[in-house]
């Protein structure tokens, strides 16, 4: 399934990019954070187990199930504003 990633804050400056389309076969939101801390760096130090996570604009917990077209972000615990 094609799904948008987004990255925000520091997770953005450590991995590069701030948005990428990703293919993955995670049924969940956590599964795909695990995902992209399999590429190895800098993927494996910026995901770390505080990472807060959005599905579609919406707070999400690691087990919140993902589908085709959902747009997921990964942001720090605290982000400036």
């Amino acid at each position: 399934m094609s799904i948008r990633v987004l990255y925000f804050a520091a997770l953005a400056e450590q991995v590069g990019c701030r948005s990428e389309e990703v293919e993955s076969g995670a049924a969940t939101a956590g599964a795909l954070a695990e995902e992209l801390r399999c590429r190895g760096e800098p993927w494996a130090s910026a995901f770390d187990n505080r990472i807060r996570i959005a599905i579609n604009q919406h707070l999400a917990e690691a087990g919140d199930a993902i589908r085709d077209g959902d747009e997921i972000a990964f942001f720090p615990p605290v982000t400036g504003g």
